[in-house]
């Protein structure tokens, strides 16, 4: 299969919560249902990025520093949501910019977005983050928040 006739992937946003390993685990059971390969992203956000770019020569160093710190997030994130049974297809990207704006971009490729749904009541009781809400708002393709009693299931 070409990337033209190839099925559009199911994308799981990651920031290393425990949202995320219960994001991970619906993820990867709907890209093998659906026999599509599951694409694991996380963000650093830009205010990070900027502060550390504006360092005399940090740039490089610094931004690498960056990704591999949000790698090993979503390394400890995939061994608690496997447990060593990893999706067969499975691609991980570190992205630079804000979670809510990159995961929408992201969402013109996929056919599902899942995201861990943050929020626990807050001034008015919410039940969703400021990321979820902006994926479900947003996206171009059909969003699934999963929260943490997911695990309990």
């Amino acid at each position: 299969m070409n990337a033209e006739t190839a099925p559009k992937p199911v994308i799981v946003g990651v920031d290393g919560s425990e949202y995320s390993s219960a994001a991970l685990r619906y993820a990867g059971t709907l890209a093998a249902r659906l026999g599509t390969r599951l694409e694991v992203i996380t963000c650093v956000g830009m205010p990070d990025y900027l502060v550390l770019s504006r360092l005399e020569g940090a740039d490089r160093q610094f931004t690498a520093r960056l990704e591999d710190a949000a790698r090993r997030l979503v390394e400890e994130a995939l061994g608690r949501a496997f447990s060593g049974d990893r999706p067969g297809e499975m691609e991980v990207a570190v992205k630079f910019g804000p979670p809510a704006k990159v995961l929408v971009e992201e969402s013109k490729r996929a056919q599902m977005l899942v995201v861990g749904r943050h929020g626990e009541g807050g001034l008015l009781g919410t039940s969703m983050g400021s990321v979820s809400k902006a994926c479900a708002a947003h996206s171009a393709c059909p969003v699934l928040l999963v929260g943490q009693e997911a695990d309990a299931v």
